[in-house]
Order: C-alpha cells, then sequence, then structure tokens
C-alpha cells in the first residue's frame, strides 16, 4: 500500500467517524432536550438543550484529541480513557433514561444504538489509527532504509565517479602541463620573433618619423617664410593705404580751408560794403546776415548792412544760435509789425 491509499483510508475513517459523532450529537440532544425540560423548572426550560451539548462538546474532544494524538503515535494516558468511556456513559444514560423511567424496554434499546455505535465507533477509531500510524512509520522506516541504499549506492557510485575524475584530472593535469610546457616553448619563441619585427618596425618607424618631420620642418619653414611675405606685404599695402589717406586728408583740409578762406573773403566783402541803401534782396540779405553773425556784429548793425527791420534780422540769428528752433511766426509778426 502506498501513501496515497493510506491517506485515502485516513481520510474515509475521519469521514465516516465525524458523520457518526454529528449524528449522534444531534440525535442525543433531540432525545436528551425533552427529558431535561421535564425535570428543570418551568422558568428555566430554555436551559434543556446545554447539558447534552456540554457532553457531546467532551465527546467532540475526545474523538479530535485521539485522532491527533493516534497520528503522531503517542498516548494520552488513562485520563483521556476515563474521559472517553466516562462521555460515553454519561450519554448512553442520557439517552435511555427517559425510555428506562417509563419501563420501556424496546426504547431504550432503540435509544441506546446511537451511544453505544459512538462509543465504539471512538474506540474503534482510535485503534484504526494507531494501526495506520504503526503502518505508516513502518512503510515509511522501509523506504528510508531504501532510499538510506539508494543513498549509499550513489554515494559510493559518486565516489568511484570522483576517484575516476581525479585519476583523469591528474592525467589531464600532466597532459595539459607538457601542453604548456610547448606552448610557453613555442611562445617564447614566437615572442623573441615577435620582439625582432617589432624591433625593426620601431627602426622603421623612427627613421620614418625622422623624414616625417624633416618635412614638417621643410613646410613649417616654407609656411613662414609665406607667411611672412604675406605679412610683409600686407604691411606695405597699409602703408600705401595709410599714405593714401593722409595725402586725402591733407587734399580735403586744403580744400576745406581754401573753402573757408574763400568764404571769409566774401564775409568780408559782404560787411565791407557798407550800409544798404535799400532793402537788399533776401537771399543776399540772408548771406549778409549769416557773415554778421559769424563776425560778432549786432543785430542793430547787420540790420543797417542788409536794409532790413531788425525784428527779421533778430529771427535769422536766433535761426544761426539754435538751428532746430522754428521762426517763421516770429518773423512774419516782426515784419507786418
Amino acid at each position: 500500500m502506498n501513501a496515497v491509499q493510506i491517506r485515502s483510508a485516513e481520510r474515509a475513517l475521519s469521514v465516516g467517524t465525524w458523520l457518526i459523532v454529528c449524528g449522534a450529537m444531534l440525535y442525543s440532544i433531540l432525545t436528551v432536550t425533552p427529558l431535561m425540560a421535564a425535570h428543570t423548572a418551568d422558568e428555566w426550560d430554555w436551559t434543556a438543550p446545554i447539558l447534552p451539548l456540554v457532553v457531546d462538546a467532551a465527546v467532540v474532544i475526545v474523538v479530535r484529541l485521539d485522532s491527533v494524538l493516534a497520528r503522531l503515535g503517542g498516548h494520552g494516558g488513562r485520563w483521556p480513557v476515563v474521559l472517553r468511556w466516562m462521555t460515553g456513559a454519561m450519554t448512553l444514560a442520557l439517552n435511555t433514561a427517559d425510555s428506562a423511567l417509563k419501563k420501556d424496554l424496546v426504547g431504550v434499546a432503540v435509544h441506546a444504538v446511537a451511544p453505544l455505535l459512538l462509543i465504539v465507533t471512538a474506540e474503534t477509531g482510535l485503534a484504526y489509527r494507531r494501526a495506520i500510524t504503526a503502518a505508516v512509520r513502518g512503510l515509511e522506516e522501509r523506504q528510508r532504509a531504501e532510499r538510506e541504499a539508494a543513498e549509499q549506492a550513489t554515494r559510493d557510485r559518486a565516489e568511484a565517479a570522483r576517484q575516476q575524475a581525479r585519476e583523469e584530472r591528474e592525467h589531464a593535469a600532466m597532459l595539459a602541463r607538457e601542453q604548456r610546457e610547448h606552448e610557453a616553448r613555442l611562445a617564447r619563441e614566437t615572442a623573441e620573433r615577435e620582439e625582432c619585427r617589432r624591433r625593426e618596425e620601431r627602426e622603421q618607424q623612427a627613421a620614418r618619423e625622422a623624414a616625417e618631420q624633416s618635412e614638417r620642418e621643410r613646410r613649417e619653414r616654407e609656411r613662414e617664410q609665406r607667411e611672412r611675405e604675406r605679412e610683409r606685404v600686407q604691411q606695405e599695402a597699409a602703408e600705401r593705404a595709410a599714405r593714401e589717406l593722409r595725402e586725402r586728408e591733407e587734399a580735403r583740409t586744403r580744400e576745406q580751408r581754401e573753402r573757408e578762406q574763400a568764404a571769409e573773403r566774401e564775409r568780408a566783402e559782404l560787411l565791407e560794403r557798407g550800409p544798404a541803401v535799400g532793402k537788399l534782396p533776401e537771399d543776399e540779405a540772408r548771406r549778409i546776415v549769416t557773415a554778421a553773425f559769424l563776425a560778432g556784429m549786432p543785430v542793430r548793425a547787420a540790420a543797417e548792412l542788409c536794409g532790413w527791420s531788425v525784428g527779421w534780422v533778430s529771427a535769422r540769428y536766433a535761426q544761426h544760435r539754435d538751428p532746430g528752433t522754428e521762426y517763421e511766426g516770429v518773423e512774419l509778426a516782426i515784419t507786418s509789425s
């Protein structure tokens, strides 16, 4: 029998036991409650179901704990036995008391079925569980022995495999050592050849770098020479441009000086005319007023030179002093007056 079948048997035993316990409890409550109600004061009739419930609760405790102890292979001592038989006897007495008091032997026999079945089931279930526990332990012992034997065989095979692996590793290590020595010898030879090759490459590289350095220095000298030549050309161009600029400035200065001298001669000629006989044309009068203003002459003297009114000349002087100011309205007012 395997573990699955054992668990199935235990499950059937547990289900059957609890069905019998529940049925016996329900039957006991229904049977004992009228008896307790008949022997209890009227005002306490509601307490009639308490006693059968208490007794049945003790039965449940006994059945449950016995099953646990039996599964664990333990024994609770004599007190669980006393409690189990005492609860069974109480349940039997309470269920058959009413029929016994009435001297109804058939009723006593009928009402004794459930308690007796409960007592026998509890004892039988306990015996079954202990037997199942013993069988399970025997099965576990056999399985443990088989596992230990299998583990021992596995360990033996593993030890043999380790021994073989150790020998193979030693052989492989010897081969690897010889291989490493051979590879080291080849590596030394290769390294020597590589070193010679690198030395030749370094010498060639040094020669190339020296040639490139010489070429770079030659190009740098040529570049510096071209740069100096370009700077010289730029400097000469800058000097020519500066010389031309100075010449143009000097020419403009001479022209400005000549224009100023001409204007000065023109203003002198205008101021040397003397008082005007009549009112001169406006353009000519404006030139005379401008010359008088630049020469710092009084307004009245300028008015005598151009023949225009003092107000008009004052307006021209004001325009020369503040060119942004409009004096046309003032001039018209003065002229009209």
